[in-house]
């Protein structure tokens, strides 16, 4: 199974960053971490605003630090 805590399921930080830098990837993938964290209202916050500001951090936030962003821990 995928290793909770690292972004992208625990895959390589390349194959990560480049996941990240396509839209429709990065928005299904955000989604699906978050609701494996359990983090359900966080999910369904990716599913309404991931198409725009979100995508442009999470794809900041992988770059410098492998890690997409942790905005709501509920």
């Amino acid at each position: 199974m995928a290793a909770i805590g690292k972004d992208y399921f625990g895959w390589g930080r390349v194959l990560s960053i480049i996941l990240a830098i396509i839209p429709v990837t990065a928005f299904i993938l955000g989604f699906v971490t978050r609701l494996m964290e359990g983090k359900i209202v966080a999910a369904i916050l990716r599913l309404i605003l991931g198409w725009n500001i979100i995508w442009l951090i999470d794809l900041v936030l992988m770059i410098v630090n492998g890690r997409i962003m942790r905005l709501l821990n509920i």
